[in-house]
């Protein structure tokens, strides 16, 4: 098992990119949750395996349409298994 804490900065308000992440997380099976930060921030908490983060990081930095992903921070941690699903929080 892998954690990872993402911030990712750019054009990511306003054009569904929350919806996005939850979406895939959850085809992929990841566990955790997505919210804004500040302007122009999205903060992203997953657990799941080595392999799972290898597509997730890649669908983070294309986005959805309308969406401009300027920069993707990954901070890895150790799993704490708290996570059920994915969600979008507010």
């Amino acid at each position: 098992m892998k954690r990872a804490r993402i911030v990712v900065s750019g054009l990511v308000h306003g054009v569904g990119y929350r919806s996005y992440v939850r979406n895939y997380a959850k085809e992929i099976g990841l566990k955790g949750f997505v919210k804004n930060l500040s302007t122009d921030r999205v903060e992203i908490v997953a657990e799941g395996y080595g392999n799972q983060f290898d597509t997730f990081l890649q669908m983070l930095r294309k986005g959805p349409l309308g969406s401009k992903v300027k920069d993707i921070r990954v901070d890895w941690e150790d799993p704490v298994g708290e996570f059920k699903d994915f969600a979008v929080q507010n």
